[in-house]
This record gives structure tokens, sequence and C-alpha cells, in this order.
């Protein structure tokens, strides 16, 4: 019998990890074939079983044991209950039914790559009533966060299992500009201000305020370094925190993605953009041609100007500062790659030109004669070129020559593309902000005519 998601069952089925991230239609799709079943004081599973259907707990108490000894015991109420219960094959511990307990049993093969369907996505979607429990679901809104969506079932599980929950009151700092501290944050409960002081004795600026469902702290983390915004608690806050260690093994290294040369001239001719985290005058010293330049430390104000339509890759000089930038991109739903080399390790030979300089094109540099460090990396000669013994050989160097350089054009024809579209996505939204400001004004200046004749 097929789950009905609008029914107190299909709620449960909903919010189960990871069925929580599918969209409505494959969620629909999957919900038509499931079957919930029930057990009354009987075993879902012992010890040494072997058949690999996840089980998922639906309504009731599971007492999970081990050799007669109680290890844990379940219900709805607990979120790891909204993972499949000890999914370990061949099974570790026993699982005890106490009293009635609804079930469901599930492929893993089926949940973890959902049927393809061929349709037309609409927006429906199902409405529920969202009852006073829901106030604490934080999990759901993680989940759907961009940053979460791809993890394995077991990942998650363990991040889940290492989440500490601390308590903050009303005016409380949370974490203070300038110290140190080794944990992950996600909000559970409430509301919190992000603020940042410029300079010890300046004015301190609002950068935003943040509430479930929302993180903290990866920056500082993933330097290594001390927090560089103070977050205070605007409401009663409730936060889950993981230790760095955990954050970087089961958080950062699984989210980001690393591509080599080859890789980036394959992404960048599909129109995928460079981005140059480095500072002004290093960007100006050298950097890739038809490169973006936003210097890291301005990324969080300016990374709308970026197409989300369009892979990022980041180059820079320093691995942790690139990885920073992946991350963040990557958490406002980017796709961001980092390029393994840094811009100072690129070497452009006539060897590797064919499949690497049509994509690091010739370095902009403004000191190409002063920088004895610097030396020209694509260099054609009147003896390799123009001057052959053999015409056919001239031949075949002129037109690769010529190859290359098309294959240039069209890359910096792609970047120029993806300029031009954020350009136009900028423009789009300052039309509407302004749309809706004149709107509002004529209403005002309608209402004050009126109110004048009267």
């Amino acid at each position: 019998m097929a789950v009905d998601l609008s029914s107190a069952d299909g709620l449960v089925v909903r919010n189960l990890i990871p069925l929580v991230s599918l969209p409505s239609v494959p969620l629909k799709a999957l919900a038509a074939n499931m079957v919930i079943e029930e057990i009354h004081n009987d075993f879902l599973f012992k010890k040494g079983d072997t058949d690999k259907r996840l089980i998922y707990l639906i309504k009731g108490t599971v007492i999970l044991q081990a050799q007669g000894l109680v290890v844990d015991t379940l219900n709805i109420d607990n979120d790891s209950a909204r993972f499949a219960l000890a999914h370990q094959i061949p099974r570790k511990i026993d699982a005890l039914a106490k009293g009635t307990v609804r079930f469901l049993r599930l492929d893993a093969e089926t949940i973890n790559n959902p049927p393809t369907l061929v349709y037309q996505e609409d927006t429906g979607y199902v409405v529920f009533e969202e009852s006073q429990s829901d106030t604490d679901d934080w999990m759901t809104p993680l989940l759907k966060s961009h940053i979460f969506q791809n993890m394995s079932p077991v990942i998650l599980q363990k991040i889940t299992l290492g989440l500490e929950s601390v308590n903050f009151n009303k005016g409380e700092i949370i974490l203070k500009q300038g110290t140190t501290d080794a944990y992950y944050y996600v909000i559970k409960n409430g509301t919190c201000l992000l603020t940042h002081k410029p300079a010890p004795e300046a004015a301190e600026i609002k950068l935003a305020q943040i509430g479930k469902g929302n993180t903290l702290g990866e920056d500082a983390l993933i330097f290594n370094a001390p927090r560089t915004e103070t977050i205070t608690a605007l409401t009663q806050v409730s936060l889950l925190r993981l230790p760095r260690q955990q954050f970087i093994s089961l958080i950062k290294e699984p989210s980001l993605q690393w591509v080599d040369c080859l890789e980036m001239q394959q992404l960048l001719l599909s129109g995928a953009i460079i981005l140059d985290i480095r500072t002004l005058h290093e960007y100006g010293d050298r950097h890739i041609t038809g490169s973006i330049n936003i210097p890291f430390p301005a990324l969080k104000a300016r990374y709308k100007k970026l197409s989300v339509e369009n892979s990022i890759i980041i180059v820079g000089n320093d691995t942790t500062t690139n990885e920073a930038a992946a991350f963040f991109l990557i958490k406002h739903k980017y796709r961001a790659l980092i390029l393994k080399v840094s811009i100072g390790d690129i070497v452009v030979t006539l060897e590797n030109a064919v499949t690497f300089f049509s994509y690091v094109s010739d370095f902009s540099t403004q000191q190409q004669q002063d920088d004895t460090d610097w030396k020209p990396q694509y260099v054609y000669t009147e003896s390799a070129y123009g001057h052959s013994n053999n015409d056919l050989d001239a031949r075949i160097d002129a037109l690769t020559t010529e190859n290359i350089l098309l294959k240039k054009n069209y890359a910096e024809l792609n970047q120029h593309l993806a300029h031009m579209k954020a350009d136009k996505e900028a423009a789009e939204k300052q039309y509407r902000i302004l749309f809706k400001q004149v709107e509002k004004l004529t209403q005002v200046l309608n209402k004050f005519k009126g109110t004048k004749t009267q």
C-alpha cells in the first residue's frame, strides 16, 4: 500500500534521511511503492542478519541491544531515529520492538539513487500545518542546505552523533571577535546577530541576523585562526556544536572538489569562470587573462555578482584561503572548484601549450622586464616557427599556432559572456528594486493627494 505523504506517517517519511533532501516528484514516486509494516514485542532484526534493506522507525519505541545489554532506546522524537536503524551489514546488534512498532523497509540502492523520471516539474508541493513540535526541527533546513545535500547517510549520521548541545540567554555573547574557539556551530533554535569591528576603536558593524538551520564559524576553523566576527544571542538560543577535527574530516573535506589544468580547460570550454581571490596588487602583477578578481576579504560582500549557472574555478596562491572561498560559495549554492596548482606554479611550455595555453592564455603582467624571477612562459622562436626545412612541418606548426590562438579567443569570449550575464542579472535585480520603490512612492503620493483633496 502506498504511503500518503500528507498523512501522519507521510510526515515522518518526508523527514527521514536522506529522503528529506529529495524533490517532491521523486519522493512521491518512491512513496507509491512503500509499505509500512507493524510488529509487536518482536525483533525487527537480530545480530548477524544480512538483509541489506534499510529499516526506518515510523512509530513506537525500538530497543537496540547487544547480548542482552541495552545499547540505545529510540522513538520518533529522537533525531537519530531519522536515520536507518543500525544499518551495518551484517547486523552488529538486535533491534527489539517495545510494544507495537510501525516501521518501513527500504532498498538502499533505490533511496540513494531515486528513479529518473521524465516529467515537467510544476510548482506544486504538499502543504502541512506546522505543529508545535515542528519548531524544534532544525535538521530539515540544515539538510536542505547545499553543503549537506550530497552527503551520504553514513556521514550525516556521524555528524549528528558528534553534535553537542549548548544554550545561551538573550543578549549573551556566543563568540567574540578575536578569540579562538574549536567548534563548528548549527543554530537549533533562536536568532543570532553577527557584528564586526574593522579596528579595535572602530564602531561595530552589523553584518546579519541568522536563525534556525544556519551554521557558524567555518572560516575560523578552516584557517585555524581567531574569530573574525562577534555573535550575540538576540533571543534564547540553542546551538549544536561539532569539534573542529570532525568538521574538517566530515564536512569540509567531502565538500571540496579539486581540478587539474586539463580539467580546468574542459570546464572553461563549457562556460566556467576563473575567480582569482588574491589581492588587487597580486592580481595586477600577474594573472590569468579573462579571470575575475574578487579578493577573499571582499568575497562575502560581492559573491552575488557571480552567476550560479556557471562553474567557478578558484585560483590563488594559498591553499587554505582557496578552501575557505570554495566552502563559502558551495554553501551559497555555487558549484565551486579549486585549481590544484597555485598561480605561481603555473608553467606553460611548448609541449603542453596545445592542451594548456588555450585556457591559461598569456599571463597579464606589469613587470615582465623588472621581475627577474618571472620569465616568459610561451615564446615563439624563428627556429621553431616559419623557417623549418620542411614546408609541411612549417604548415603544421602554423596551423597548431592558429588553433591555439582560436582556443584562447574562444575561452576569453566565454569569460566575457559570463561577465555580461552577471552584469545583466545585477541590472535586472536593481531594476526590480527601483520598480518596487517607484510603486511605493506612487502609493504614498496618491494617498497624500487624496488627503489633500479632503
